[in-house]
């Protein structure tokens, strides 16, 4: 059985995407990439580009499954609400195509394609590359994220497939199992 997959790293300038086939053992690469839109642009001309975009790229490619880079609040509060805009034109997308959505935390994504929730940015997009066979770690950053964001998804949907879960705090020998 295989599962696909489209990891998105949320933005305004730059979506990054990444869609994945995964059979519960190895993934491969359909295709990945970035949406951008240009500095300067009005804001809600920017959200119709990322909303188009993401339509085309979902009908491109008819992913089961979306794996969305979970919002947090850092310190630049302006910038996290324009992201949360363009980040609802993308639920939006998924809804309206029918694409289940999957939210996942940095730390998630860090645990799920490192084995270290405190992993650097640079191992995480290292070992993106290694697991999906990539000669070189993808650019922009975004779409390395966004494939990261799909590998968590898939590591996470066949685990509890079969009826474990991640263990939040657990240590690499334990797995949960669902009650």
């Amino acid at each position: 059985m295989n599962l696909r997959i489209l990891g998105i790293d949320p933005g305004y300038a730059i979506v990054g995407f990444g869609v994945l086939d995964y059979d519960g053992r190895d993934f491969s690469v359909v295709n990945f990439g970035a949406i951008t839109t240009p500095a300067g642009m009005d804001f809600e001309d920017r959200l119709e580009i990322i909303y188009r975009d993401m339509n085309e790229v979902i009908n491109t490619y008819h992913p089961e499954a979306m794996s969305l880079e979970k919002l947090f609040f850092n310190t630049n509060h302006t910038t996290a609400i324009d992201v949360a805009q363009a980040r609802g034109v993308i639920l939006l997308c998924a809804k309206q195509n029918g694409v289940t959505v999957f939210e996942y935390t940095p730390l998630q994504v860090k645990n799920s394609v490192v084995g270290y929730g405190k992993a650097e940015k640079k191992q995480v997009q290292q070992m993106t590359r290694s697991l999906l066979r990539l000669k070189e770690v993808p650019k922009p950053d975004d779409t390395a994220d966004a494939l990261a964001l799909a590998i968590t998804h898939g590591h996470n949907s066949f685990s509890n497939a079969y009826g474990a879960y991640a263990c939040n705090g657990c240590n690499n020998d334990s797995i949960g199992r669902k009650k």
